[in-house]
C-alpha cells in the first residue's frame, strides 16, 4: 500500500474572507514507484465511465471548473462525491460539513459577519441523489484498481487569525506553508507505516522548504532531492522503520493535474465560496443594493467603499474584517 496526499488552497490573494487550505488522502494498493500511474489509470476510467471525460474530468483545478461565478454546481458535485467516498455520507449543512472536513469556521465561532454560516444548508445547487449515485459508481471503479479515497480535510484561516499571525512575524507564504504542512502531517497519520507521497502547490515564490518540512513532520533529517524553479522535492526518512516507508514531499507547479491535488483544490474553493456567500448575505441585509464581492483586492476596495457606513455603524475592527497582505 502507498499513501498519496494532495494539498491546495483557495483565497491566498483576497483581502476579504478566509484563506482555506485543503488536503485529500488516498491509499493505492501498489508500491510507491507505481502509485501515481495506477491512480492516473483509475481516474481515466472513472472519467470515461461517468461521462466526465472529453476534457471535463470529475476532479480538476477549481479555477477550470468555477470561473466568473459559473460552474458552482459542478464544483459542489465533485466535492460532495469526494466526501461521500471518504465519509460514506453527504453533509446537509455547514455544521455537518465541518464535522466531515475539520475546522472551517472562524476560531472564535460563527460570529457577526459569519453568523449566516451555521444555518447554511447544502447542497446549494448540486443534486444530492445524483451525487450519491455517482459516488457509488466511482467507488467501485477505483476499487477495481486498488484505490481508496480515505479523507478530505480543510482548514479555514479568517482575517482576524490571519492578521494575528502576521503580527507574530509570519508572512503570507509562511502562513500558507504552515497550514498546508500541518494538514498534510495530520493526514500522514492515516497510514504512518506505509510509504507516502505528498503533492503540494508552490507557496508564493518560495523554492526551499526543507526547514519547514523538518519542523512540521518532526523529522531531524530531511533530504533535499530537488530545488528548482519548477519543483522542490524532499525525502523524510522513516526513522527506525524500513526505508521503504519513507515519505516524499513535492512542491511543484501545475500539480492540479493529479486527482488528490485537484480534489483538494475544489474542496478549498467550495468551502471558501460557502463562507463568502454567508459574508455577502450578512452585509447585503445591512446595505440595500450592495453588490456581492469575491474579496479580491480591486473589487474588495470597491466593496469596502460601498459598505463603509455600515462597517462603521457595526464598529468592526479593521483586522477582524480586512486581511492584510
Amino acid at each position: 500500500m502507498t499513501l498519496l496526499i494532495g494539498t491546495d488552497e483557495a483565497g491566498y490573494g483576497p483581502n476579504l474572507g478566509p484563506l482555506v487550505v485543503a488536503a485529500t488522502a488516498w491509499r493505492v494498493d501498489t508500491p510507491a514507484e507505481d502509485a501515481e500511474t495506477v491512480l492516473t489509470t483509475a481516474m481515466l476510467e472513472v472519467d470515461a465511465a461517468t461521462g466526465a471525460g472529453r476534457g471535463t474530468p470529475l476532479w480538476a483545478d477549481s479555477k477550470q471548473i468555477y470561473r466568473g461565478g459559473a460552474g458552482f454546481d459542478r464544483l459542489e458535485r465533485g466535492v460532495l462525491i469526494g466526501l461521500k467516498l471518504a465519509s460514506d455520507a453527504l453533509p446537509g449543512s455547514w455544521t455537518e460539513l465541518a464535522e466531515r472536513v475539520g475546522p472551517i469556521s472562524p476560531r472564535n465561532g460563527c460570529r457577526d459577519e459569519w453568523q449566516d454560516l451555521a444555518p447554511l444548508t447544502v447542497p446549494r445547487e448540486a443534486d444530492a441523489a445524483e451525487c450519491i449515485d455517482r459516488a457509488t459508481a466511482v467507488r467501485d471503479l477505483l476499487a477495481c484498481r486498488g484505490v481508496v479515497l480515505e479523507r478530505v480535510a480543510c482548514r479555514g484561516i479568517y482575517p482576524d487569525e490571519f492578521n494575528r499571525l502576521l503580527n507574530d512575524g509570519l508572512n503570507k507564504s509562511d502562513i500558507l506553508s504552515a497550514a498546508t504542512l500541518d494538514l498534510a502531517a495530520t493526514l500522514r497519520a492515516v497510514a504512518p507505516d506505509e510509504p507516502a507521497i505528498i503533492w503540494c502547490d508552490r507557496h508564493g515564490g518560495r523554492k526551499r522548504y526543507g526547514g519547514l518540512v523538518a519542523r512540521h513532520f518532526d523529522a531531524t533529517l530531511v533530504q533535499p532531492l530537488e530545488e528548482t524553479p519548477a519543483r522542490s522535492a524532499y525525502l523524510v526518512p522513516a526513522g527506525d522503520r524500513p526505508p521503504t516507508q519513507a515519505c516524499r514531499i513535492e512542491f511543484c507547479v501545475g500539480g492540479e493535474s493529479r486527482a488528490p491535488v485537484a480534489l483538494a483544490s475544489m474542496a478549498a474553493k467550495y468551502v471558501r465560496e460557502l463562507s463568502m456567500h454567508a459574508f455577502n448575505t450578512f452585509w447585503a441585509a445591512r446595505v440595500p443594493g450592495l453588490r456581492p464581492t469575491a474579496g479580491y483586492p480591486t473589487d474588495a476596495q470597491r466593496w469596502r467603499g460601498d459598505a463603509a457606513a455600515a462597517i462603521q455603524q457595526a464598529r468592526f475592527a479593521a483586522d477582524d474584517l480586512w486581511r492584510r497582505l
